[in-house]
């Protein structure tokens, strides 16, 4: 298990750091830079010049490049090219309310997600199987910032019952946080669906059948748990694309959050609050596969028999 871990662990930092290279040299062949928008009505070609020698856009990539892992390593993410605040401060204020949205998101996500799932399985062909995967086809149709709309439209501007941007109390959350779940809750119903059924035609199941179990035993106590491999599997990568996903939902509800940053720092050519946001969220998204990876091989017998096998033929 260990071994696994530490594989996965070098995947993870690999992973990161082409993530880095990769979005750093996007921008660096971008065309433009934060110079007219820092400069504003004051631009000409050589405030400019002497704006990007004080920036150090005029170094070679590889040099740029390698001034920004150095720095990265040290934790410095630099400073707003157009604010001029420190990004870092700016993500340790914005991340705590992208992962409360998120965190609310998913579980809103797991427990309709699997109890939709349930439900279809255990009534196949029958009306509540219908219903379920109306709904789950209708989430998984519906994009999240048009679902997001109806939503202001119907609870904020027609029944005038929740805020329809900002961030205040918990009435602000929402909102963001149905309209996030919403994709996740049909992708999670289908796959849940998928696998009780497959479990569902068993020889443990009908074993258990035969012996007089409960229904109710059956279900919960046979079936979901020998279902939940793959759905821990979607779970965590809608977790990680619910972070990601984010950054629609926080423009349109106007949240300080990593995504709005984002989207705001793309907007003003800002390279360094785009870098340090694509980090975080690459980051999290990272991190969230590992922790599922690592679920996966302590729940799946399968995986701790192949480390298993690997130390013993290693031996």
């Amino acid at each position: 298990m260990g071994r696994y871990i530490l594989k996965r662990l070098l995947l993870l930092v690999a992973v990161i750091l082409g993530v880095i290279v990769v979005v750093f040299t996007l921008l660096y062949l971008a065309p433009g830079d934060a110079t007219s928008v820092i400069l504003g009505n004051s631009y000409t070609e050589a405030a400019a010049a002497e704006m990007r020698a004080t920036l150090g856009l005029d170094r070679p990539y590889i040099v740029q490049l390698l001034n920004y892992i150095v720095n990265l390593v040290r934790f410095e993410f630099g400073n707003s090219w157009v604010s001029g605040v420190p990004v870092a401060s700016q993500l340790m204020f914005r991340l705590p309310r992208t992962l409360l949205i998120s965190a609310f998101s998913i579980t809103l996500t797991a427990v309709f997600g699997i109890l939709l799932g349930v439900t279809a399985a255990v009534n196949q062909n029958k009306w509540p199987d219908s219903l379920s995967m109306v709904v789950a086809l209708l989430g998984t149709s519906l994009p999240a910032f048009f679902f997001a709309l109806l939503l202001v439209l119907l609870f904020s501007f027609r029944l005038g019952l929740l805020p329809a941007y900002g961030l205040g109390g918990p009435q602000y959350y929402i909102l963001p946080v149905i309209a996030t779940a919403l994709g996740g809750i049909a992708m999670l119903a289908r796959q849940t669906r998928s696998s009780m059924l497959e479990v569902k035609n068993s020889d443990f199941v009908k074993m258990a059948k035969a012996k007089g179990v409960r229904k109710r035993d059956l279900i919960f106590k046979h079936m979901l748990p020998n279902a939940m491999i793959p759905v821990l599997t979607t779970i965590g990568m809608l977790f990680a694309g619910v972070i990601g996903g984010g950054i629609i939902i926080e423009t349109v509800f106007t949240i300080p959050g990593v995504g709005y940053y984002l989207v705001t720092g793309c907007y003003n050519r800002d390279y360094n609050v785009v870098m340090a946001c694509t980090i975080v969220i690459s980051i999290i998204f990272a991190a969230i596969m590992l922790l599922v990876d690592i679920l996966m091989a302590a729940v799946d017998p399968r995986i701790k028999a192949q480390f298993a096998g690997s130390r013993k033929g290693g031996k």
